[in-house]
């Protein structure tokens, strides 16, 4: 399972969300059903940020969702996005 979650941060609050972003990579590659995570950012705008990460399974996404370095992590964001996030749950067709 993939899940992708794309966001836009308010002016000023880059470094921000990248420091928040690497505060909760860690933690997370080491989870046992994270499989692959990425965080990623626009070259157009650098507002822009996309997380992609794959998942054993939605069991184990649903369970990242739960633990403490996440909940920090969305908290954290919660106060510096500027729009509506995007989430998307994917699986693999090709």
């Amino acid at each position: 399972m993939h899940f992708i979650a794309r966001f836009h941060v308010r002016a000023g609050a880059e470094a921000a969300a990248e420091a928040a972003i690497a505060e909760v990579s860690a933690p997370t590659r080491a989870e046992a059903g994270c499989l692959q995570y990425r965080a990623l950012r626009a070259l157009a705008d650098p507002r822009a940020f996309v997380i992609c990460s794959q998942w054993r399974d939605e069991a184990a996404f649903d369970l990242h969702a739960e633990l403490p370095h996440t909940r920090r992590y969305l908290e954290t964001m919660d106060g510096l996005i500027d729009r509506q996030t995007e989430f998307v749950r994917a699986e693999a067709i090709a």
